[in-house]
């Protein structure tokens, strides 16, 4: 190299080296890249959080805003509002039946496509239209499907000798809580097939190879080998759909909006229904927020144990 070239060299190295500098430290690199979703998380989620918070301890009403009350809006709904005691008892109850049975049907699903067959490509997508289509147009077609006069499920009903007559479907508390159930699985087990079937596909075939060769037959392959190759896929999952079922409230409100008698309401339902059909806003952020501290243990319990080694 001449003698001309290394002081153009040595100048542009020492232009660079500043710049480059700032950007070594990898913490604040971190935090620049994190920034504007810390910023979007802070407007579209902290904010509204905390005037919900505010909003539980007074007895604020549509267009007026109220004074602080403290606790009284909660005590209010758990020793005096039965509707609420319902709704309650209800999303719990909503909760629980739909996780088994879409865990239960998902693993069934991605079980069944994970093997070799025609059109696989073309069931595999068509499996993901429930979860696909918008929720309130679904409902809507489920709502009519199970309509006292029209329904289709109570002609299939009558038709095969299952039933001596047609059903009411919303014009029992159980019989409305049945029929929210089925929506919700059938729209939600999809999803769990796809994300078990995104696990499955990561097994290698060698340990079942192996374990064929020791003698092993297809139940204990399933137990030794795809549920615990499965457990974070299944530990996540469970979080997401029971965070969402939790708070679900298009489906309820669109099937059956509590009927009969406001029997059937989830919190998030009712919590709409005392704030912006009733006004009372104070009341309805105070029943919504009594989903918080149930999620947040749920939610700490599935990550101690996706971080739990065995």
């Amino acid at each position: 190299m001449s003698a001309a070239g290394r002081p153009a060299q040595a100048a542009d190295a020492a232009f660079r080296q500043p710049r480059i500098r700032v950007f070594e430290g990898e913490v604040l690199l971190g935090y620049l890249l994190l920034a504007p979703t810390l910023a979007v998380l802070l407007a579209f989620l902290a904010y509204p959080f905390v005037i919900g918070l505010w909003l539980s301890v007074t007895d604020s009403e549509v267009g007026a805003i109220g004074r602080f009350v403290g606790l009284g809006n909660y005590r209010f709904e758990f020793l005096h509002d039965h509707v609420f005691l319902q709704s309650f008892s209800n999303t719990f109850v909503y909760t629980a039946w739909t996780t088994v049975f879409k865990l239960v049907l998902g693993l069934v699903m991605a079980l069944l496509l994970n093997q070799a067959f025609p059109l696989q490509r073309f069931v595999r997508a068509a499996l993901l239209l429930p979860f696909i289509i918008p929720t309130v147009l679904s409902t809507l077609a489920w709502r009519w499907m199970f309509d006292p006069t029209f329904s289709v499920i109570n002609w299939v009903l009558t038709r095969t000798g299952l039933a001596a007559h047609g059903m009411n479907w919303f014009g029992t508390p159980r019989a409305a809580m049945a029929s929210m159930i089925i929506v919700n699985v059938w729209r939600g087990a999809p999803f769990y097939g796809i994300s078990f079937l995104a696990g499955l596909q990561v097994i290698p075939v060698e340990l079942y190879e192996s374990a064929r060769v020791d003698g092993a037959t297809r139940w204990q392959q399933f137990l030794r080998i795809t549920l615990p190759m499965l457990r974070p896929v299944l530990l996540v999952v469970l979080l997401l759909s029971t965070i969402l079922t939790f708070a679900d409230f298009q489906l309820p409100f669109v099937l059956t909006n509590g009927a009969p008698y406001s029997s059937s309401h989830l919190l998030a339902t009712w919590a709409y229904a005392q704030a912006i059909q009733g006004g009372a806003v104070g009341v309805g952020a105070a029943i919504s927020l009594v989903l918080f501290p149930v999620l947040s243990v749920v939610t700490a319990g599935v990550l101690i144990a996706l971080q739990r080694r065995d």
